[in-house]
Protein backbone atom coordinates (compact mmCIF):
# COMPACT_ATOMS: atom_id res chain seq x y z
CA UNK A 1 0.00 0.00 0.00
CA UNK A 2 1.37 3.46 -1.17
CA UNK A 3 1.87 6.14 1.53
CA UNK A 4 -1.04 8.78 1.42
CA UNK A 5 -0.09 11.06 -1.76
CA UNK A 6 -0.82 14.15 0.45
CA UNK A 7 1.76 13.36 2.79
CA UNK A 8 4.12 12.48 0.11
CA UNK A 9 2.88 15.79 -1.58
CA UNK A 10 3.42 17.50 1.87
CA UNK A 11 7.14 16.13 2.82
CA UNK A 12 8.08 17.10 -0.74
CA UNK A 13 7.35 20.52 -0.48
CA UNK A 14 9.51 21.08 2.52
CA UNK A 15 12.41 18.58 0.78
CA UNK A 16 12.21 15.90 3.88
CA UNK A 17 10.46 13.06 1.39
CA UNK A 18 13.80 10.98 1.80
CA UNK A 19 11.96 9.48 5.23
CA UNK A 20 9.74 7.73 3.27
CA UNK A 21 12.46 5.72 1.27
CA UNK A 22 11.78 2.56 3.44
CA UNK A 23 7.67 2.48 3.06
CA UNK A 24 7.65 -0.86 0.81
CA UNK A 25 9.62 -2.77 3.91
CA UNK A 26 7.26 -1.66 6.44
CA UNK A 27 4.11 -4.01 7.80
CA UNK A 28 0.99 -2.21 8.92
CA UNK A 29 1.94 -1.12 12.23
CA UNK A 30 5.23 0.30 11.09
CA UNK A 31 3.60 2.73 8.82
CA UNK A 32 1.25 3.83 11.09
CA UNK A 33 3.89 4.84 13.29
CA UNK A 34 5.67 6.56 11.19
CA UNK A 35 3.08 8.52 9.33
CA UNK A 36 1.53 8.95 12.69
CA UNK A 37 5.30 10.84 13.73
CA UNK A 38 5.01 12.62 10.38
CA UNK A 39 1.43 13.84 11.02
CA UNK A 40 2.23 15.40 13.97
CA UNK A 41 4.83 17.51 12.87
CA UNK A 42 4.49 20.83 11.85
CA UNK A 43 7.26 21.38 8.88
CA UNK A 44 6.91 25.12 8.35
CA UNK A 45 8.22 25.95 11.95
CA UNK A 46 10.65 23.06 10.97
CA UNK A 47 12.13 24.31 8.34
CA UNK A 48 12.15 27.68 10.05
CA UNK A 49 14.49 26.08 12.53
CA UNK A 50 16.74 24.99 9.96
CA UNK A 51 17.33 27.81 8.15
CA UNK A 52 17.94 29.81 11.20
CA UNK A 53 19.93 27.03 13.59
CA UNK A 54 21.53 24.26 11.14
CA UNK A 55 22.16 25.78 7.43
CA UNK A 56 21.90 29.33 8.68
CA UNK A 57 24.42 29.28 11.49
CA UNK A 58 27.94 28.98 12.65
CA UNK A 59 29.84 27.47 16.11
CA UNK A 60 29.42 30.85 18.20
CA UNK A 61 25.83 32.40 19.66
CA UNK A 62 24.38 33.87 15.76
CA UNK A 63 23.09 37.27 17.92
CA UNK A 64 25.70 37.89 20.20
CA UNK A 65 24.92 40.40 22.81
CA UNK A 66 26.82 43.26 22.93
CA UNK A 67 28.04 43.61 26.82
CA UNK A 68 27.06 47.83 26.74
CA UNK A 69 23.34 46.86 26.48
CA UNK A 70 23.96 44.08 29.56
CA UNK A 71 23.45 45.09 33.28
CA UNK A 72 22.78 43.44 36.65
CA UNK A 73 19.48 42.47 37.51
CA UNK A 74 17.71 43.57 40.98
CA UNK A 75 17.38 40.74 42.97
CA UNK A 76 15.97 40.62 47.25
CA UNK A 77 19.29 39.46 48.96
CA UNK A 78 19.22 37.34 52.23
CA UNK A 79 18.25 39.30 54.71
CA UNK A 80 21.16 40.79 56.82
CA UNK A 81 19.41 43.05 59.37
CA UNK A 82 16.84 42.91 61.33
CA UNK A 83 14.22 45.49 59.33
CA UNK A 84 14.88 42.47 56.45
CA UNK A 85 14.55 39.29 58.13
CA UNK A 86 10.74 41.20 59.60
CA UNK A 87 10.22 41.78 55.78
CA UNK A 88 10.90 38.43 54.67
CA UNK A 89 8.81 36.93 57.58
CA UNK A 90 5.86 39.07 56.58
CA UNK A 91 6.41 37.65 52.82
CA UNK A 92 6.27 34.17 54.48
CA UNK A 93 2.98 34.77 55.96
CA UNK A 94 1.40 36.20 52.75
CA UNK A 95 3.10 32.45 51.01
CA UNK A 96 1.71 30.63 54.29
CA UNK A 97 -1.78 31.90 53.53
CA UNK A 98 -1.64 30.71 50.22
CA UNK A 99 -0.37 27.14 51.30
CA UNK A 100 -3.33 27.23 53.62
CA UNK A 101 -5.60 28.18 51.21
CA UNK A 102 -4.45 25.38 48.51
CA UNK A 103 -3.25 28.04 46.02
CA UNK A 104 -0.34 26.21 45.27
CA UNK A 105 1.06 23.42 42.94
CA UNK A 106 4.32 22.20 42.94
CA UNK A 107 5.69 20.91 39.13
CA UNK A 108 8.81 18.43 39.12
CA UNK A 109 10.36 18.22 35.93
CA UNK A 110 11.90 14.92 36.16
CA UNK A 111 12.47 13.73 32.52
CA UNK A 112 15.74 12.41 33.08
CA UNK A 113 17.78 9.09 33.03
CA UNK A 114 20.73 8.15 35.56
CA UNK A 115 23.30 7.51 32.50
CA UNK A 116 25.44 9.99 33.81
CA UNK A 117 25.35 8.60 37.59
CA UNK A 118 25.95 4.86 36.25
CA UNK A 119 22.51 4.24 36.87
CA UNK A 120 20.22 2.21 35.00
CA UNK A 121 16.69 4.10 35.70
CA UNK A 122 14.98 7.17 36.24
CA UNK A 123 16.85 10.08 37.68
CA UNK A 124 14.26 11.02 40.33
CA UNK A 125 14.57 6.65 41.45
CA UNK A 126 18.00 7.30 42.48
CA UNK A 127 19.06 6.24 46.74
CA UNK A 128 19.97 9.76 47.60
CA UNK A 129 19.47 9.56 51.72
CA UNK A 130 22.77 9.38 53.09
CA UNK A 131 21.36 7.40 55.98
CA UNK A 132 18.27 5.43 54.47
CA UNK A 133 19.30 5.33 50.86
CA UNK A 134 15.55 7.01 49.68
CA UNK A 135 15.04 7.87 46.72
CA UNK A 136 14.81 11.76 45.42
CA UNK A 137 11.17 11.45 44.61
CA UNK A 138 11.18 9.99 48.05
CA UNK A 139 12.25 13.31 49.43
CA UNK A 140 10.27 15.47 47.25
CA UNK A 141 7.45 13.60 48.45
CA UNK A 142 7.96 13.81 51.90
CA UNK A 143 8.95 17.22 51.81
CA UNK A 144 4.85 18.41 50.22
CA UNK A 145 3.19 15.48 52.49
CA UNK A 146 4.71 17.63 55.67
CA UNK A 147 3.76 20.84 53.96
CA UNK A 148 0.26 19.67 53.51
CA UNK A 149 0.12 18.20 57.22
CA UNK A 150 1.77 21.94 58.31
CA UNK A 151 -0.58 24.20 56.26
CA UNK A 152 -3.44 21.60 56.11
CA UNK A 153 -4.32 21.72 52.89
CA UNK A 154 -2.70 19.03 50.44
CA UNK A 155 0.26 20.66 47.70
CA UNK A 156 -1.25 19.28 44.30
CA UNK A 157 1.76 17.59 42.72
CA UNK A 158 2.32 17.32 39.16
CA UNK A 159 5.49 15.53 37.31
CA UNK A 160 7.22 15.54 33.75
CA UNK A 161 8.55 12.98 32.72
CA UNK A 162 9.60 11.70 29.41
CA UNK A 163 8.74 9.21 26.26
CA UNK A 164 11.84 7.21 28.02
CA UNK A 165 11.28 7.41 31.30
CA UNK A 166 7.72 7.72 31.89
CA UNK A 167 6.09 3.81 32.17
CA UNK A 168 9.63 3.39 34.74
CA UNK A 169 8.64 6.20 36.83
CA UNK A 170 4.42 5.52 36.94
CA UNK A 171 5.70 1.67 37.66
CA UNK A 172 7.95 3.58 40.69
CA UNK A 173 5.60 5.44 42.20
CA UNK A 174 2.43 2.99 42.12
CA UNK A 175 5.16 0.61 44.12
CA UNK A 176 5.11 2.78 46.32
CA UNK A 177 1.49 3.95 46.28
CA UNK A 178 2.40 7.50 45.70
CA UNK A 179 4.60 8.26 48.76
CA UNK A 180 1.55 8.53 50.94
CA UNK A 181 0.78 12.04 48.77
CA UNK A 182 -3.02 12.74 48.32
CA UNK A 183 -2.39 14.09 44.14
CA UNK A 184 0.26 13.36 41.75
CA UNK A 185 -0.35 13.45 38.34
CA UNK A 186 2.21 12.52 35.86
CA UNK A 187 2.65 14.50 32.54
CA UNK A 188 5.14 13.50 29.36
CA UNK A 189 7.48 16.10 27.62
CA UNK A 190 7.14 17.05 24.33
CA UNK A 191 9.65 16.00 21.30
CA UNK A 192 11.44 17.36 18.42
CA UNK A 193 12.97 15.50 15.73
CA UNK A 194 17.15 15.56 15.22
CA UNK A 195 18.26 16.96 11.98
CA UNK A 196 21.55 16.05 10.19
CA UNK A 197 23.77 19.05 11.18
CA UNK A 198 24.79 19.86 7.49
CA UNK A 199 21.13 19.93 5.23
CA UNK A 200 18.88 19.80 7.99
CA UNK A 201 16.99 16.45 6.45
CA UNK A 202 15.62 14.63 9.10
CA UNK A 203 17.37 11.86 10.88
CA UNK A 204 15.33 8.09 10.85
CA UNK A 205 16.09 6.35 14.30
CA UNK A 206 14.65 2.97 12.48
CA UNK A 207 12.52 2.39 9.23
CA UNK A 208 9.41 3.23 11.01
CA UNK A 209 10.55 6.00 13.22
CA UNK A 210 11.77 9.00 13.07
CA UNK A 211 14.80 10.41 15.42
CA UNK A 212 13.02 12.09 18.32
CA UNK A 213 14.60 14.01 21.61
CA UNK A 214 13.04 15.57 24.75
CA UNK A 215 12.09 19.49 23.48
CA UNK A 216 13.94 21.21 26.62
CA UNK A 217 12.67 21.92 30.11
CA UNK A 218 11.09 25.05 27.83
CA UNK A 219 8.38 21.75 26.89
CA UNK A 220 6.94 21.76 30.36
CA UNK A 221 4.73 24.82 29.44
CA UNK A 222 2.93 23.32 26.08
CA UNK A 223 3.20 19.35 28.15
CA UNK A 224 0.82 21.23 31.16
CA UNK A 225 -1.33 23.00 28.68
CA UNK A 226 -1.35 19.46 26.72
CA UNK A 227 -4.58 17.12 27.25
CA UNK A 228 -4.68 14.15 28.89
CA UNK A 229 -4.81 10.95 27.25
CA UNK A 230 -8.03 10.09 26.20
CA UNK A 231 -8.89 13.69 25.65
CA UNK A 232 -9.24 14.83 29.19
CA UNK A 233 -8.33 18.10 31.10
CA UNK A 234 -4.97 19.35 30.73
CA UNK A 235 -2.63 19.93 34.11
CA UNK A 236 -3.27 23.69 33.59
CA UNK A 237 -7.03 22.96 33.40
CA UNK A 238 -6.76 20.60 36.58
CA UNK A 239 -4.89 23.23 38.70
CA UNK A 240 -7.70 25.96 37.62
CA UNK A 241 -10.50 23.61 38.68
CA UNK A 242 -8.46 23.21 41.97
CA UNK A 243 -8.27 27.11 42.70
CA UNK A 244 -4.34 27.10 41.99
CA UNK A 245 -2.83 30.18 41.25
CA UNK A 246 0.65 29.60 41.75
CA UNK A 247 2.70 26.98 40.67
CA UNK A 248 6.26 25.90 42.34
CA UNK A 249 8.84 24.59 39.52
CA UNK A 250 11.57 22.63 40.33
CA UNK A 251 13.86 19.49 39.23
CA UNK A 252 14.14 16.01 40.15
CA UNK A 253 17.76 16.43 40.58
CA UNK A 254 18.42 19.16 43.74
CA UNK A 255 17.36 17.25 46.80
CA UNK A 256 18.24 20.70 48.89
CA UNK A 257 14.98 22.34 47.00
CA UNK A 258 13.25 24.21 49.54
CA UNK A 259 9.99 23.06 47.88
CA UNK A 260 7.50 25.96 48.08
CA UNK A 261 9.25 28.16 50.34
CA UNK A 262 6.84 30.02 52.24
CA UNK A 263 9.14 33.56 51.99
CA UNK A 264 9.57 32.90 47.89
CA UNK A 265 6.28 32.11 47.88
CA UNK A 266 4.94 35.43 49.86
CA UNK A 267 7.49 37.54 47.64
CA UNK A 268 6.42 36.32 44.33
CA UNK A 269 3.07 37.09 45.12
CA UNK A 270 3.19 40.60 46.86
CA UNK A 271 5.09 41.25 43.73
CA UNK A 272 2.57 40.11 41.57
CA UNK A 273 4.80 38.61 39.24
CA UNK A 274 4.38 36.22 36.99
CA UNK A 275 7.55 34.45 37.12
CA UNK A 276 9.98 34.67 40.17
CA UNK A 277 13.62 33.01 39.73
CA UNK A 278 15.41 31.94 43.24
CA UNK A 279 19.62 32.64 42.68
CA UNK A 280 22.82 32.12 43.76
CA UNK A 281 25.71 34.08 44.01
CA UNK A 282 28.16 32.64 41.28
CA UNK A 283 31.21 31.08 43.13
CA UNK A 284 33.50 32.01 39.89
CA UNK A 285 32.93 33.30 36.52
CA UNK A 286 33.59 30.10 34.67
CA UNK A 287 30.98 28.64 36.48
CA UNK A 288 28.52 26.87 34.41
CA UNK A 289 25.22 28.05 35.77
CA UNK A 290 22.67 30.77 33.84
CA UNK A 291 23.19 34.55 34.52
CA UNK A 292 20.27 36.41 35.76
CA UNK A 293 20.81 39.78 34.09
CA UNK A 294 18.69 43.12 32.21
CA UNK A 295 19.45 43.43 28.65
CA UNK A 296 18.16 47.28 27.69
CA UNK A 297 17.03 47.24 31.20
CA UNK A 298 14.53 43.63 31.18
CA UNK A 299 15.12 41.01 32.71
CA UNK A 300 16.66 37.73 31.18
CA UNK A 301 19.01 34.83 31.63
CA UNK A 302 22.10 33.93 29.73
CA UNK A 303 22.98 30.83 29.66
CA UNK A 304 26.97 30.33 30.30
CA UNK A 305 27.84 28.84 27.11
CA UNK A 306 26.08 32.02 25.95
CA UNK A 307 28.18 34.76 28.07
CA UNK A 308 31.00 36.34 26.84
CA UNK A 309 34.40 36.16 29.07
CA UNK A 310 33.99 39.89 29.26
CA UNK A 311 30.62 39.94 31.20
CA UNK A 312 31.28 37.04 33.28
CA UNK A 313 34.70 38.51 34.41
CA UNK A 314 32.91 41.87 35.07
CA UNK A 315 33.71 43.27 38.97
CA UNK A 316 32.01 45.41 41.02
CA UNK A 317 34.66 48.25 43.10
CA UNK A 318 35.06 45.90 45.80
CA UNK A 319 35.90 42.57 43.61
CA UNK A 320 32.72 40.85 43.71
CA UNK A 321 31.21 39.78 39.85
CA UNK A 322 28.86 42.26 38.50
CA UNK A 323 26.65 39.20 37.05
CA UNK A 324 26.23 37.05 40.13
CA UNK A 325 23.05 35.84 40.29
CA UNK A 326 22.93 32.30 39.23
CA UNK A 327 19.57 30.60 38.30
CA UNK A 328 19.18 26.79 39.86
CA UNK A 329 15.79 25.95 37.63
CA UNK A 330 13.62 26.87 41.07
CA UNK A 331 10.85 29.20 39.76
CA UNK A 332 7.25 30.43 40.64
CA UNK A 333 4.74 30.71 38.05
CA UNK A 334 1.43 32.44 38.16
CA UNK A 335 -1.21 30.10 36.24
CA UNK A 336 -2.37 32.54 33.97
CA UNK A 337 0.71 33.47 32.67
CA UNK A 338 1.99 29.93 31.73
CA UNK A 339 -1.72 29.88 29.80
CA UNK A 340 -1.29 32.83 27.87
CA UNK A 341 1.80 31.47 26.96
CA UNK A 342 0.52 28.28 26.22
CA UNK A 343 -2.29 29.77 24.10
CA UNK A 344 -0.13 31.60 21.66
CA UNK A 345 0.77 34.94 23.91
CA UNK A 346 4.07 34.94 23.96
CA UNK A 347 6.74 31.98 22.14
CA UNK A 348 9.49 29.92 23.62
CA UNK A 349 12.50 30.33 21.51
CA UNK A 350 14.22 27.44 20.37
CA UNK A 351 18.07 27.07 20.73
CA UNK A 352 20.53 24.00 19.12
CA UNK A 353 22.42 21.43 20.49
CA UNK A 354 24.77 19.76 18.59
CA UNK A 355 24.69 16.22 19.53
CA UNK A 356 25.59 12.63 18.33
CA UNK A 357 22.98 10.99 17.13
CA UNK A 358 22.41 6.87 15.74
CA UNK A 359 20.78 7.13 12.32
CA UNK A 360 19.55 4.71 9.33
CA UNK A 361 21.79 5.51 6.75
CA UNK A 362 20.63 5.36 2.97
CA UNK A 363 21.17 1.72 2.90
CA UNK A 364 19.04 1.25 5.90
CA UNK A 365 21.99 0.35 8.01
CA UNK A 366 22.62 1.70 11.26
CA UNK A 367 25.40 4.43 11.73
CA UNK A 368 26.91 5.40 15.33
CA UNK A 369 28.23 8.45 14.63
CA UNK A 370 31.74 8.89 16.39
CA UNK A 371 31.52 12.87 16.62
CA UNK A 372 28.52 15.21 16.68
CA UNK A 373 26.22 14.66 13.49
CA UNK A 374 23.09 16.27 14.49
CA UNK A 375 21.16 19.34 15.62
CA UNK A 376 18.33 18.85 18.26
CA UNK A 377 15.77 21.19 18.81
CA UNK A 378 15.42 22.51 22.52
CA UNK A 379 13.20 25.51 24.33
CA UNK A 380 14.63 26.99 27.87
CA UNK A 381 11.81 27.61 30.37
CA UNK A 382 13.92 30.89 31.94
CA UNK A 383 13.71 32.05 28.15
CA UNK A 384 9.92 32.80 29.49
CA UNK A 385 11.43 35.57 31.66
CA UNK A 386 11.18 38.48 29.06
CA UNK A 387 7.82 37.20 28.16
CA UNK A 388 6.52 38.63 31.54
CA UNK A 389 5.45 42.34 32.39
CA UNK A 390 6.31 41.56 36.20
CA UNK A 391 9.18 39.41 38.14
CA UNK A 392 11.01 39.13 40.94
CA UNK A 393 14.30 37.63 41.49
CA UNK A 394 15.36 36.15 45.10
CA UNK A 395 18.51 35.19 46.09
CA UNK A 396 18.82 32.18 48.29
CA UNK A 397 21.96 30.39 50.29
CA UNK A 398 23.73 27.78 48.28
CA UNK A 399 24.86 25.46 51.20
CA UNK A 400 20.89 25.46 52.29
CA UNK A 401 19.32 24.49 49.03
CA UNK A 402 21.24 23.75 45.76
CA UNK A 403 23.59 20.83 45.40
CA UNK A 404 22.27 19.32 42.55
CA UNK A 405 22.81 15.74 41.36
CA UNK A 406 24.67 15.08 38.01
CA UNK A 407 27.54 13.17 37.64
CA UNK A 408 29.16 9.42 39.00
CA UNK A 409 31.88 11.34 40.75
CA UNK A 410 33.47 14.62 41.80
CA UNK A 411 31.39 17.77 41.79
CA UNK A 412 27.63 17.55 41.96
CA UNK A 413 27.94 13.49 42.65
CA UNK A 414 26.10 11.12 45.16
CA UNK A 415 29.33 11.74 47.25
CA UNK A 416 28.86 15.56 47.39
CA UNK A 417 25.12 15.75 47.57
CA UNK A 418 24.95 13.29 50.50
CA UNK A 419 28.09 15.39 52.39
CA UNK A 420 25.37 18.81 51.74
CA UNK A 421 22.86 16.98 53.33
CA UNK A 422 24.63 15.58 56.38
CA UNK A 423 26.06 18.87 56.92
CA UNK A 424 22.81 20.61 56.52
CA UNK A 425 20.94 18.29 58.99
CA UNK A 426 23.87 17.86 61.42
CA UNK A 427 23.34 22.11 61.76
CA UNK A 428 19.65 21.63 61.72
CA UNK A 429 20.52 19.44 65.13
CA UNK A 430 23.25 21.94 66.63
CA UNK A 431 20.42 24.44 66.13
CA UNK A 432 18.57 22.48 68.44
CA UNK A 433 21.50 21.93 71.54
CA UNK A 434 22.88 18.56 69.71
CA UNK A 435 26.56 18.05 69.85
CA UNK A 436 27.52 16.76 66.52
CA UNK A 437 31.20 15.34 65.30
CA UNK A 438 32.66 17.16 63.30
CA UNK A 439 36.32 17.25 61.19
CA UNK A 440 38.59 20.07 61.32
CA UNK A 441 37.52 21.72 58.17
CA UNK A 442 33.65 21.59 59.35
CA UNK A 443 32.04 18.72 57.50
CA UNK A 444 30.38 15.91 58.84
CA UNK A 445 32.19 12.63 58.78
CA UNK A 446 29.50 10.18 58.84
CA UNK A 447 25.58 10.11 57.23
CA UNK A 448 23.02 12.09 58.85
CA UNK A 449 19.22 12.28 57.52
CA UNK A 450 16.40 14.09 59.23
CA UNK A 451 12.98 12.81 57.22
CA UNK A 452 10.51 15.94 56.34
CA UNK A 453 8.01 14.07 58.26
CA UNK A 454 9.84 14.94 61.16
CA UNK A 455 10.90 18.23 60.29
CA UNK A 456 10.73 20.37 57.81
CA UNK A 457 13.38 23.08 58.93
CA UNK A 458 15.71 23.41 61.77
CA UNK A 459 13.02 25.54 63.73
CA UNK A 460 10.41 22.45 63.39
CA UNK A 461 13.40 20.32 64.64
CA UNK A 462 13.98 21.94 67.49
CA UNK A 463 10.89 21.34 69.08
CA UNK A 464 11.06 17.02 68.86
CA UNK A 465 14.84 16.34 69.91
CA UNK A 466 16.63 16.22 72.81
CA UNK A 467 19.05 19.08 73.43
CA UNK A 468 21.54 16.97 75.27
CA UNK A 469 21.87 14.27 71.98
CA UNK A 470 25.42 13.84 71.07
CA UNK A 471 25.86 12.78 67.30
CA UNK A 472 29.29 10.49 66.16
CA UNK A 473 27.78 7.86 64.08
CA UNK A 474 25.43 7.77 60.99
CA UNK A 475 21.75 8.89 62.66
CA UNK A 476 18.73 9.03 60.50
CA UNK A 477 15.55 10.71 62.81
CA UNK A 478 12.21 9.76 60.98
CA UNK A 479 8.70 10.37 61.79
CA UNK A 480 9.03 7.98 64.82
CA UNK A 481 12.47 9.44 66.35
CA UNK A 482 12.46 11.82 68.98
CA UNK A 483 16.05 12.12 69.88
Amino acid sequence: MPADPELVDHLARHGQDHVLRFWDDLDSDGRARLSGQLGRLDLGRLGELVDRLVVGTVDEAPHPIEPSRVGPVDVRRVPQTDAERVARRHAAERGEAALAAGEVAAVLVAGGQGTRLGFDGPKGTYPIGPVSGASLFQLHAEKLRALGRRYGAPVPLYIMTSPENHRATTEFLDRHDQFGLEHVRLFVQGQMPAVDASMGKLLLAGKDRLALSPDGHGGTIAALASPADGGGPSCLDDMATRGVRTIYYFQVDNPLAQICDPAYLGLHLLADAEISFKVVEKQRPEEKVGVVVTVDGRAQVIEYSDLPAELAERREPDGSLELWAGSIAIHCFDRGFLERLASGGGRLPFHRALKKVPFLDESGAQVDPAAPNAVKFETFIFDALPLADRWSIVETERAFEFEPLKNATGPDSPATVRQRLSDLFGGWLEQSGARVLRRADGTVPFGIEISPLLALDAAELRQKVDPGLTVDRPIYLGPRDTG
